[in-house]
């Protein structure tokens, strides 16, 4: 097999724990520079692809490559070591020395591998700066917030300047506040840096607001490789529509289409919304639409569906209602400025939405506009 471009390939990794498979012939690659992430729920196999990459695992078939060499080859046996693949690697748990001071955490792996004294304080000293940590080299873990302690871990995975970042749930550990501040220091680290990463997480909003591309995993399987623009407006699938934010399912009927527009019968009315490139071939469907894709207002088109509002929350940057339509429970979010009291009989209308075969499983693919 020739090699191919890219920081890391992976081409056909397939790897099985006894009658359990745990990757189901997974295949990427990840760009120079780009921030790629592998998003899916416990249990898919998205860190057992990472640590595969890693050299932590082996895989059963398929092959690996880093930076243009190969590092795993299912076919000839080739299996190199963690220690010889060009990798830094961060973990959930910081694993910060607590009897060691910042300098000599992140210098650790340089002196396992012989490095002066001279020349590790030169590199250290880069590494602080690079991670806004300059002068606090001497001081204790201890003394270190969860977030300077997290940077501290990922220093010491870029102190022996690798090829690739791979990194592992690192920010699980940390408090809402504190994940919200690392996940932005965490991309600018890496822009600084220019060095591409693996990521794996559960978590939707670090997925969509940090990677270049996402990698939707289940079952071992990648649904959906795309942008997250893509991910979240265009899924390919019915499970990544249900996985990647929150959703209305609504059943519906095609009742016309044109000009690239299409009205779907809900219950109580119709929806006017872009129309799809293709439609599935089933009359079962049902329309799926996103809260903040559903608008709400006191008059509008005469045939959109009327619903009562049953519920009311204040979500900080707008307001979360809970809709009653004949029956159906929505949820809808707006911004302050839309204000509606509990109780209120309100317009329902759909800013875009995507078509479901309602009677297909999570494998079946949709069609969004």
């Amino acid at each position: 097999m020739n090699s191919t471009s890219g920081a890391v390939t992976v081409q056909g990794l397939k790897k099985r724990f006894g009658d359990m498979v745990a990757i189901d012939t997974v295949e990427f690659s990840i760009a120079e520079g780009e921030f790629f992430t592998l998003l899916g729920p416990s249990g898919c196999g998205k860190t057992t692809t990472l640590r595969c990459v890693a050299g932590l695992e082996s895989a059963d078939e398929g092959r690996i490559e880093i930076d243009g060499k190969p590092v795993f080859d299912g076919a000839t046996g080739l299996d190199l070591p963690a220690n010889e693949r060009a990798i830094g690697m961060v973990f959930q748990s910081y694993a910060v020395w607590p009897h060691m001071n910042v300098a000599e955490n992140i210098g650790y792996p340089l002196k396992v591998r012989g490095q002066s004294g001279t020349q590790i304080a030169a590199r250290v000293e880069e590494v602080l700066k690079l991670l806004d940590m300059a002068g606090l080299g001497g001081r204790m873990p201890s003394q270190l917030s969860g977030g300077q302690q997290q940077r501290v871990a990922l220093g010491r995975a870029l102190a022996i300047e690798p090829r690739v970042l791979l990194l592992d749930e690192p920010l699980s550990n940390l408090d809402a506040k504190l994940r919200e501040l690392m996940r932005a220091e965490l991309k600018l680290i890496q822009r600084r840096a220019g060095l591409p990463i693996l990521y794996v997480t559960h978590d939707q909003v670090e997925a969509l607001s940090m990677s270049d591309r996402i990698a939707v995993m289940s079952a071992g399987r990648i649904h959906h490789l795309a942008s997250p623009e893509e991910i979240y407006d265009r899924p390919a699938t019915r499970f990544v529509l249900d996985f990647v934010g929150s959703v209305n399912y609504i059943p519906c009927t095609v009742a016309g289409s044109g000009g690239g527009r299409m009205r779907l019968a809900v219950a109580g009315g119709a929806f006017d919304i872009a129309a799809p490139d293709s439609l599935p071939t089933t009359t079962d469907l049902t329309v799926a639409i996103r809260p903040e894709d559903l608008a709400l207002s006191a008059t509008g088109p005469d045939d959109a569906p009327r619903a009562q509002i049953t519920l009311r929350s204040f979500v900080g940057d707008g307001f979360e209602y809970r809709l009653d339509l004949q029956g159906l429970s929505l949820r809808a979010r707006t911004e302050k400025s839309v204000q509606l009291d509990e109780g209120t009989e309100v317009v329902v209308t759909a800013r875009r939405g995507v078509l479901v075969d309602a009677a297909a499983g999570q494998d079946s693919v949709v069609a969004a506009a």
